[in-house]
């Protein structure tokens, strides 16, 4: 069991949390695709907390390796980016009237992932193993996640229509790639 605490190991303690978060992502796609928020919800937070819990476990045991940084990133992309534009798509937008807003659809849900996608390179880019930054630049892709989860919520209670979804979608893709600091936890 000493491969747990190498920090050389693919599957360390760190990085095993991180596969964690990599499964729940797909247990999430599984569930959003078969129209079954409730769990798919579930899996996406359990996504969450198993990202918490890898960096934690990482710093404490002096885990940190490039591989763990790119893995986390992967995973992040899954879970943060991925699923959480799956279920707005699946949970708000799935229509197969697009009607006069499919172009808005396909912008908002291209610019999201892409935004997502170069908010994890540039992170990459610029991690050094075993440091962290006081103030992330830029909102991190699970906060990301968090906000559309809470667009998705506020949805549900009527107050928002779809297009207005789409353009906070649209919103905090831009906000991933932002100057605003956020205080890391």
């Amino acid at each position: 069991m000493n491969f747990l605490y190498d920090k050389h190991s693919h599957f360390n303690l760190a990085n095993l949390a991180t596969f964690a978060n990599i499964v729940s992502g797909i247990f999430a796609i599984y569930f959003i695709t078969h129209y079954n928020f409730l769990f798919a919800s579930i899996f996406a937070w359990f996504a969450g907390g198993f990202d918490i819990l890898d960096g934690k476990i990482a710093r404490k045991y002096k885990l940190s390796t490039q591989f763990g940084i790119q893995l986390d990133s992967y995973a992040d992309f899954l879970s943060f980016v991925i699923v959480p534009s799956m279920f707005i798509y699946f949970a708000v937008v799935d229509s197969e009237n697009f009607g006069w807003y499919a172009p808005l659809i396909i912008f908002a849900f291209s610019y999201y992932v892409i935004s997502g996608l170069r908010r994890l390179i540039t992170f990459n880019i610029n991690s050094n193993e075993g440091e962290v930054e006081k103030y992330f630049v830029g909102v991190p892709t699970p906060l990301g996640a968090i906000l559309l989860w809470s667009t998705y919520l506020i949805y549900l209670t009527g107050m928002i229509s779809e297009v207005f979804v789409l353009f906070l979608m649209i919103i905090i893709g831009y906000l991933l790639n932002s100057k605003v600091k956020i205080k890391h936890l």
